[in-house]
């Protein structure tokens, strides 16, 4: 395919913000909180002890982070797609009063949530976890307090006020941790207080941070970034009711209700294996404590990485596409733009998945030996964390794949798309209980893995179809040259033996060996990379250079 020089350019200009303005910030608030939601384990020694003390079902750190994520995921994330697919014209107006109905209907899963935590769950012995009641209260609390910053965070967004959101995530990321450090060492007895507190302490100072900095820059009308947007006063974020007109756009409601059905199915199988946890005690706590453990480790990829490219793209494809009409009735500039793009994330995505997957097999021992001691190397922890490996590999694929599906999808593509999740949502509950009861706490992640690589074929398909009648093929980021795959394979074979020779009982100089391997292997790959994917390498360049001309430019 012949690359025009105009929308070339196009592809640079819009591309260069999403991969190096949001990639690399996102790294400090995310290595700053690299345990669940709330940051509330700083040990792994605490976990397992905690695990080990708590009652049959209940790991309470755990349950109160899957409260909060679930109340959160449930309240805002159907609104999230449904307004940032919006385009210039629209009445934000409407769209603000569309996205304060987060608010009630936070309250709403909170409350119901939070009466299931009580009532239906175990409550743990007051003596064994003391303050679970005053957790759960806070945790959903806080879940509610956060929603109060959707409307700024939507229109931040939508703007692409980048340094903000980096701004606001990592100071109320590092405050949180600050606080929950000082209060460990000083009032260690207040147990869930602790991280109660310091979960409703982040969510209020994240909001704060939101609404400070419109506050000040709608407070400058001679800001350029004020010119720009649309709203003048603090005010005009508010709900707001006109005569004549409608409360909220009608086409965005129905587009929300659409990825509501399928923000709950896609809760399920997010966090599936942790409800399967929580309410069917499949795992004893010792194990539960290991698999959190590596769930987290594991996890620290696809936050660092993959995760804020699926939301950073998923409004590039949003504003760049046209929703639920056919390519070949679009602009073709914009539709070749998003295929160079969606064809460079994946191919970004599965040569990253790939490299973790092959290393990780060789290298997951002596990480969990160096993050906890013998206490995880030695049990179950290893194959878990191999197992993830592959598991990461299929989530980097499918963060790229979703994102162009959900971006693209018509209302009535969204709505068919959810009779299939809902199939795949009972099929994976199903799973993941019999495979955790058949192989122990490595069920949870196959039964991921085959939720994932389910969700990436219906998205290839939908991409296959969408690109069909035009003459770019993005599926070409999926093919990888027989060289690298060589060069792949040859490198897990020598890590794979450096491991049995040298890792992880025969000291550090061992160790430092094995490492010494795997640094020679990677470099190795990493330069088969460099060589045989030219049009990659070109293309992050380009995103390199010009992000780093609108830099010096602001």
């Amino acid at each position: 395919m012949v690359q025009s020089p105009r929308w070339q350019r196009r592809t640079e200009a819009l591309g260069n913000r999403m991969i190096f303005g949001q990639l690399q910030p996102w790294a400090i608030p995310t290595l700053a909180s690299t345990g669940p939601l709330p940051g509330e384990e700083g040990k792994p020694q605490m976990l397992l002890a905690e695990a080990q003390e708590a009652p049959p079902g209940c790991c309470p750190s755990g349950r109160l982070t899957l409260l909060y994520s679930t109340t959160i995921f449930l309240a805002r994330e159907a609104f999230r797609r449904a307004c940032l697919t919006g385009g210039a014209q629209r009445d934000w107006s409407q769209t603000f009063n569309l996205l304060w109905l987060t608010v009630p209907l936070g309250v709403f899963w909170s409350l119901f949530l939070g009466w299931v935590w009580l009532q239906l769950l175990e409550v743990p012995d007051p003596s064994v976890v003391p303050h679970y009641g005053t957790g759960v209260v806070v945790f959903a609390l806080s879940a509610v307090v956060e929603l109060l910053g959707e409307p700024f965070w939507v229109l931040a967004q939508a703007h692409m006020f980048v340094k903000l959101k980096v701004i606001a995530e990592s100071l109320s990321v590092i405050l949180k941790s600050v606080l929950t450090a000082l209060l460990v060492l000083w009032l260690p007895h207040w147990g869930l207080y602790i991280f109660s507190l310091a979960q409703l302490f982040y969510t209020t100072i994240l909001v704060l941070c939101y609404v400070i900095y419109f506050t000040k820059l709608l407070g400058s009308p001679e800001s350029p970034k004020q010119q720009t947007l649309p709203v003048s006063r603090m005010t005009d974020l508010l709900p707001n009711v006109v005569r004549n007109k409608a409360f909220v756009n009608w086409k965005e409601a129905k587009l929300t209700w659409s990825f509501f059905k399928q923000s709950f199915l896609k809760q399920i199988l997010t966090e599936g294996e942790r409800y399967v946890m929580t309410f069917l005690n499949v795992l004893n706590f010792g194990d539960q404590g290991i698999y959190d453990i590596v769930n987290n480790l594991g996890s620290l990829v696809a936050r660092l990485i993959f995760q804020p490219i699926e939301e950073s793209f998923y409004i590039f494809f949003a504003k760049v596409l046209e929703r639920g009409k056919d390519a070949t009735l679009q602009k073709q500039e914009d539709v070749a733009v998003a295929a160079v793009v969606l064809e460079s994330l994946l191919k970004l995505a599965l040569l990253a998945g790939l490299t973790i997957t092959v290393f990780g097999f060789a290298y997951s021992q002596l990480a969990l030996d160096i993050y906890g001691g013998a206490m995880l190397s030695s049990g179950s922890g290893p194959i878990l964390l191999r197992s993830y490996c592959l598991y990461v590999l299929l989530l980097a694929i499918n963060g790229v794949t979703e994102c162009f599906t959900f971006a693209a999808m018509s209302k009535e593509e969204v709505d068919r798309y959810n009779f299939t999740m809902l199939g795949l949502s009972s099929s994976f509950l199903m799973l993941s209980y019999l495979l955790t009861r058949w192989c122990g706490s490595v069920g949870f992640i196959l039964a991921n893995c085959f939720n994932m690589a389910i969700r990436i074929t219906q998205s290839l398909s939908f991409i296959h179809r969408y690109y069909q009648k035009s003459p770019h093929r993005p599926l070409a980021g999926l093919y990888l040259s027989p060289v690298l795959l060589g060069t792949f394979a040859v490198s897990g074979g020598i890590t794979g033996v450096s491991e049995v020779f040298l890792c992880c009982d025969q000291g550090w100089p061992a160790r430092l060996a094995h490492i010494a391997v795997g640094t020679f292997c990677l470099g190795a790959t990493l330069g088969t990379v460099f060589l045989t994917e030219t049009k990659l390498i070109h293309f992050l360049r380009t995103q390199l250079g010009v992000s780093r001309l609108a830099d010096k430019m602001t």
